[in-house]
Formats: structure tokens, sequence, C-alpha cells
């Protein structure tokens, strides 16, 4: 819709008399289609934040929808539980605000991918707004692609690669592949009883524990090492945690919004550790601890092993995330481009936190470079990425110093573990920072380092989106 400004006289009895003020203000289509552009624009932004995207993708998104269908002053605050949009219309009617909260999240890529599919072509003005809230509706409404059963085979083949990435052999693998169906099973259960997911991850961790105990206390698989099951189990259950998002929003100044996912996280990890330490500190109680004496293992020396296991893990993590089929090659690649990354300088002796920044880094800009010429957002190829890079050996080995051995060196692990997640996600955005100016054309780098953008419409408008009444 074309936007014009319009300008008109009015006297202002107030003043002297006779003297005429210009009224000025954007040229608005009707009220009913303003409220529908709105809500549009709200729901389009509440689906990319369900789906982890970041509140300056939110933000851009919500703007560019209005702006498209003739509303361009609109001014957009996202918050980690709800978006608010209001539509300025001069100074001779009130503006026009509309609030969405965001319910509830989970992971459905082919979903976000859909929506980043109707908002490419919102802005190249191919779908009126009456047929694109239409379809929007579909794409909400409509189950995952997979079958629930087929989720969780992603999830029992993400531990089984896991396994083998972190250097054990079949027998480990199919443990760990069966644990983690098991603990999938269960969570689902759980889900469906409204019980809150914080307790869904003490269960989980409690399980994988459990089952790491059980094996050590009956020697029935003598050449499993109960540690990296244990490992395994953590790495699956950190895996679906937004760390992305968090570090995108507080990078781009969305500061509450990055407080909130980190809560989130920290929440949700503390459910995680609370269910491992408790199930080892009864497993002392009844005599049956597990030993770690054995060393800290990085990703196995084989970089082959690395490159075939790191793009499995991604993939099958993808394909539990209900990634549309042609962003599971993509996913592949990223996970199979960062661990072997992450192996090669760990040869060269690159501390562990300076590694898994640098392939987080060329996994994020592997995915700004090619994902979006592939048709697939980039938070896809980013978190796929860096699944197989997660710390899980790590987290299991400063809770066992501290709960089992009582020694303070735990905490110094833990914060390892802390700074490589960190790492990883920071990475992650610095390498789709860029590699915006490669897939923008070098020609236009100063117009294009307008920050990261991992969901959205690639060229969004060119209003500041940074995060000024976030910070409020």
């Amino acid at each position: 819709m074309p936007v014009r400004l319009r300008r008109k006289q009015y006297r202002d009895p107030r003043t002297t008399p006779g003297l005429w003020q210009p009224v000025e203000g954007p040229s608005l289509p009707d009220d009913s289609t303003v409220h529908l552009v709105l809500d549009l624009a709200l729901r389009v932004g509440e689906v990319q934040l369900a789906s982890g995207a970041g509140a300056a993708d939110a933000t851009a998104t919500v703007m560019a929808v209005a702006e498209a269908y003739g509303l361009p002053r609109t001014e957009v605050d996202v918050i980690y539980t709800s978006i608010t949009v209001s539509c300025h219309r001069g100074t001779e009617a009130a503006p026009v605000t509309s609030l969405r909260v965001v319910r509830s999240r989970g992971l459905d890529y082919t979903r976000l991918a859909a929506v980043e599919d109707l908002i490419r072509r919102i802005t190249s003005d191919r779908v009126r707004a009456p047929e694109a809230y239409a379809e929007l509706d579909r794409i909400t409404r409509q189950p995952h692609p997979y079958p629930r059963w087929a989720a969780t085979a992603a999830w029992a083949g993400m531990a089984a690669s896991v396994a083998f990435l972190v250097g054990g052999g079949p027998l480990l693998a199919l443990t760990a592949a069966l644990v983690t169906a098991v603990v999938d099973r269960v969570g689902r259960v759980l889900n469906r009883r409204g019980v809150p997911f914080f307790f869904q991850q003490v269960v989980g961790g409690a399980l994988a524990a459990a089952t790491a105990l059980a094996l050590y206390a009956t020697d029935l698989l003598p050449s499993v090492r109960p540690s990296l099951l244990v490992a395994v189990g953590i790495v699956v259950l950190l895996s679906g945690l937004s760390l992305v998002g968090a570090v995108q929003d507080a990078i781009t100044g969305y500061n509450v919004t990055a407080a909130g996912r980190t809560m989130e996280i920290a929440l949700l990890t503390a459910g995680l550790i609370t269910g491992i330490a408790l199930t080892l500190r009864a497993g002392v109680q009844f005599g049956v601890p597990t030993s770690i004496r054995d060393p800290l293992p990085p990703l196995i020396s084989d970089v082959p092993m690395q490159f075939a296991a790191g793009a499995a893990t991604s993939l099958f993590f993808a394909l539990a995330a209900y990634s549309p089929v042609r962003a599971l090659p993509i996913a592949a690649a990223a996970g199979a481009v960062g661990t072997t990354t992450y192996g090669l300088l760990a040869l060269t002796g690159t501390n562990t936190i300076a590694c898994a920044a640098a392939a987080a880094t060329a996994v994020g800009f592997g995915g700004a470079v090619v994902s979006r010429r592939l048709r697939t957002p980039p938070l896809v190829v980013a978190v796929a990425g860096m699944v197989p890079l997660l710390p899980g050996w790590t987290v299991y080995r400063g809770l066992y110093q501290l709960t089992i051995d009582n020694d303070a060196a735990g905490l110094s692990t833990l914060v390892l573990a802390a700074g490589t997640a960190l790492a990883l996600a920071s990475g992650v955005v610095l390498g789709e920072f860029l590699g915006r100016p490669v897939r923008s054309g070098l020609g236009r780098l100063e117009r294009r380092l307008a920050g990261p953008r991992l969901s959205g419409p690639p060229h969004p408008s060119g209003r500041r989106t940074g995060g000024a009444a976030d910070r409020t």
C-alpha cells in the first residue's frame, strides 16, 4: 500500500484566532485493516519468539510486516513473555496499541521456516494482508510434520552420535540411545500432566544418573563408562535451551529479555544438576559411587570420526526439533564443520573455550552465508551446529567433584562449562554478524552491519531496532 503524508490546517482556539496550524501524519488504511495488520505482525513475532529467535529479530520482523501493509510509524517493545506494538496515526487520531503474550515455547523449526517464507512474501508485496493472516493461522494450527515417535527416535539417535563423539563404542551408543528414549517418553508424560519443566529436568537427570549407577553396581556392561553415559544425557537435555537467543539479546541491547532467557536457562540447568546430584548422593549412601579418575576427554582425536559423529548429532537434533527436510543436510554440515574445527584446534593445544568460540564462529558464519539461499533460517543452522560441542562431560565432572569428592575444584570445572557454553553461543552470533556483509555484498558493508540476524527478513526496515525500550 502506498504511504502518503497528509497535511491540512486547523485552528487552535487556545491561540490567536485566525492562526492556522499544520497537522501531519501518515495516510493510513481504515481501522479494520490497521487492527488486522497489527494482529498479523504480533502473531508473526510470537512464532519467532516461541521458536527461540532473538528479540531484535522479532522487533525488526514486526516493524517490517507493519510497514509492508502501510503502517510506517509503529513502535515495538519486545520482552521475553510479550510483544507490544503501537501504531502512530498522526496528531488527530489516537494511536492504536496491541499486546500479545507468548504463552508457550517449543522446538518446531518447520513452523519457523514456513513463517519465514511468509515474511519474505509479505515484505516483497506478494500477498495481501487477509490472505497472509489466513495462511499464518493455518501454519500455527497444523500439527508437527513428523509423528512423536520419530522425534523420540531422533533424540535417541542424537544420544548415540554424542556417545561416538566422546570416544564411546557401539555398546555405549546403544545404551545412551535407550536411556534417552526412556527419558523423552517420561518427559512427554509429565508434560501432558502439566508438570513444570524444572521438575522434568530433575527427572531426566535423575534417570540418566540412576541408569549409570545401576550399570556400575551390577557390572552388567563393564565396558560402558557410567560417567560418559551421564555426560551424553546432559548434552541431550541441554540441547533444547535457548543459549543463542539469550546471548543475542544481550549483545543487541535487549537486556530485559536476555535476563529472562538467562533465568530460564539457569533454572532448567539447575533442575538437571539437581536430579544428577541427588542421584549421585543416593548412590554414595547405598555404597555405589562411580569413579571419574580418568582424565577429562576432549573430542576424540580421530578427525574423520569427529566429522561423521558431529554431522550425525546435528542432523538428529534438527530432526528432533521438527526441522524441514531440506534443512537436515545443512544442519549436518554445520555439525561437521563445528566439531572438525574444534578438534583441529584442540590438536594444536588451544584451550577449550577458545576452541569452542572459534568453532561456533565458523558455524555461524557458514550459516549466515548459505542458509537463506537454501531457504533455511540461520537459527536452525546455528543451534544445530553448536549442539555437538555442549560441555556435557565438564558439567558432570564438576558435579561429581562437588557432591561426591567434596572438592572445591568442582566450582572451577563448572565455571569452565559455563564459559564454554557462553563461548559457543556468542561465537555463533559473531559468526552470523561477520557473515552478513559477505551475504549482502561488501560494497554495502556500512549499511548492512546493523546487528546479528538469525531470524526474520534479511532486509528489515532501516529504522533502528536496538533495545532502548527494553532497557527500561
